[in-house]
């Protein structure tokens, strides 16, 4: 029996709420169905019917945290800057807050099995995500440096420095020091 994907219902939706929060709390990759169903309060066919396949729910928790990176992208963008360093710091702060912690631990965990498993649920999430971001940092460009490769260049490596920095900032735990060098770097930057 084919799942039903395609087809928006609240239970579904509440499902994929609460294996988001699941996968927050406990990661995704060694995440199986049993465990996934009794946390969300369903069972194993349920979760079969409404997604096929564990590929299928950890597509759907995927769709559902990139849900909330563009809704993050969009706050930073709406919030009016149209200075490259300001747009940095601001995505820095959120990125170095613990209060995201989970959710950035989760996007590590996705960025890398979408990097090993290239046909899985996986498989656009690190290309989707690198587009996202640097189509933010190219908004806060000047028309006449964003489609340059000047430009192109620029944004890709404060992108880099945000995803290093926060790759360091996830396995040490050091806000202080994460925070020195984004801000320093920014400030030699300008």
């Amino acid at each position: 029996m084919a799942a039903m994907t395609a087809v928006a219902s609240p239970r579904r939706t509440e499902i994929v709420d609460a294996a988001y929060q699941y996968v927050l709390e406990h990661g995704l990759a060694g995440a199986s169905l049993r465990p996934v169903a009794e946390a969300v309060g369903s069972s194993t066919g349920v979760l079969r019917f409404l997604f096929g396949s564990k590929a299928g729910l950890v597509k759907a928790v995927l769709e559902r945290a990139r849900h909330d990176e563009l809704a993050m992208l969009a706050a930073v963008r709406d919030e009016g800057a149209a200075d490259l360093a300001v747009i940095v710091a601001r995505l820095w702060s959120w990125l170095s807050s613990p209060d995201h912690r989970p959710l950035l631990v989760l996007w590590v965990e996705s960025y890398a099995a979408s990097l090993l498993d290239t046909d899985g649920p996986w498989a656009t999430f690190a290309r989707g995500t690198v587009e996202d971001w640097l189509g933010l940092l190219g908004q806060a460009q000047s028309a006449r440096v964003r489609n340059t490769l000047a430009g192109r260049a620029e944004r890709t490596a404060l992108l880099a420095l945000l995803r290093g920095a926060l790759l360091d900032l996830l396995a040490t735990g050091d806000r202080k020091r994460t925070t020195a060098a984004v801000m320093g770097h920014l400030d030699r930057w300008r």
